[in-house]
């Protein structure tokens, strides 16, 4: 058997990672171009809130079945299906006429795009080695997030030539383009991304998640998810309204600032990847890398309610670049956990169902943002929780996995069929 070049595997990654930027741009264009389709369905807040809430469950709830038929698929199939599927989602968005329409046409995105998250990791798992995965998982997040960056920028281009629903059908036909290309770079590969590695101990049945929800390392992993990720779905999803409101921004003048978020987002990921590789090479435990990495990115955060007392439009959005640089940098080293602690063959299970917690998490802050600005209370209390979700996600992380150890495995990497 030949090893697939490291270049190739590079390049199978990135083209993941773009079909993942198609994947996850319906929620900033929702975010961007909240204004014209409340024109048109007549909402409020409270009824964008819904919008992301139902999206948000229908994500959680299919999170419970992707990361097992990841497992059972494996990489290339479920590559194939996965964008197929979340493709055909968006793109349904161009014959919604009704509020009804574009509920079921967000559940089902919300559904189908449930796939990227496990697939995403079992596609590191599976091509890298392991001190090569936090790099990986860096770069990953900072390819989707520079493909977030031009959203604002683009998509009111795109909106003013062919209307909302213009826009997000062209996110349906970019995945389908970024499948060809991927399919075109894995032909004549097969992926090892099945074999078990038994002494990590994760007992396993018949049962889809029976061994998975038995473990304590998958509640510390999937809760500390839930309690951060509340936090990204928070700032992702109302970012934009927040501008709107507190400095008066138009679509238009909203492409800078929300650009300045996301370009913070992919140097933290960046960062945090390349920080984590070189630590780990110079000899520092697997244990004190994540935690480190975990807690500075956690530190970051602290100061979000600042933003709150500044009248300068700047320093508000540079503060919000920071934040989600930290997210990044504590995402990914949960993510890269996951990797260390749990077996290539369950990889996608513990990770969909982390997915399934952070998306319910999200949810519900979600639904609530929109119940509190409806009721007056405007966004300081969901600042102030922002603020120590990071920390408190960190200390749950510790109490339950007070060592993050890797045992020494050979990962089995693609090869080529002989």
């Amino acid at each position: 058997m030949t090893r697939i070049s490291p270049g190739r595997s590079w390049a199978l990654f990135a083209v993941l990672c773009a079909a993942g930027i198609f994947n996850a741009m319906d929620r900033p264009i929702i975010a961007i171009l909240k204004p014209d389709m409340s024109a048109d369905f007549g909402w409020t807040d409270k009824d964008f809130g819904d919008l992301g809430f139902y999206t948000q469950v229908a994500a959680a709830v299919s999170f419970l079945f992707t990361g097992w038929l990841v497992d059972r698929l494996g990489v290339r199939k479920s590559m194939i299906g996965g964008v197929t599927a979340w493709s055909l989602a968006a793109m349904a968005h161009g014959w919604a006429v009704t509020t009804a329409h574009v509920v079921a046409a967000r559940v089902g995105l919300g559904a189908t795009e449930a796939v990227q998250t496990p697939l995403t990791i079992k596609t590191v798992a599976t091509l890298f080695e392991p001190n090569q995965r936090s790099f990986a998982f860096g770069v990953g997040t900072a390819i989707a997030s520079l493909g977030t960056i031009a959203l604002p920028f683009f998509i009111p281009l795109l909106a003013a030539m062919f209307g909302w629903r213009g826009a997000l059908i062209f996110g349906g036909v970019a995945g389908f383009i970024a499948l060809a290309v991927w399919l075109a770079l894995a032909w004549g590969i097969k992926f090892d991304d099945s074999a078990e590695d038994e002494t990590l101990d994760y007992n396993d049945d018949a049962a889809p998640y029976g061994p998975i929800l038995r473990e304590k390392r998958t509640w510390a992993i999937c809760v500390a998810k839930a309690i951060s990720d509340a936090t990204w779905w928070f700032i992702g999803f109302w970012l934009a309204d927040f501008y709107r409101k507190q400095f008066g921004l138009t679509t238009q003048e909203l492409a800078v600032p929300l650009a300045l978020a996301f370009t913070g987002s992919a140097l933290g990921a960046l960062y945090a990847g390349w920080i984590s590789t070189r630590l780990l090479e110079r000899g520092w435990s697997v244990n004190r890398v994540r935690k480190t990495v975990m807690l500075v990115s956690a530190l970051v955060v602290v100061p979000l309610p600042l933003v709150l007392t500044l009248n300068s439009f700047w320093p508000v959005a540079i503060m919000m670049g920071l934040v989600m640089a930290g997210h990044q940098g504590f995402s990914l080293s949960i993510f890269a956990t996951i990797t260390d602690v749990v077996p290539r063959a369950k990889v996608g299970r513990v990770t969909a169902f982390g997915a399934f917690m952070g998306n319910m998490g999200g949810a519900g802050i979600v639904k609530l943002t929109g119940i509190l600005l409806v009721g007056g209370y405007g966004y300081t209390p969901l600042f102030l929780f922002a603020a120590v979700s990071y920390l408190i996600a960190l200390a749950w992380l510790h109490l339950l996995l007070p060592e993050i150890r890797r045992p020494e495995l050979s990962p089995a990497p693609a090869r080529f069929v002989t």
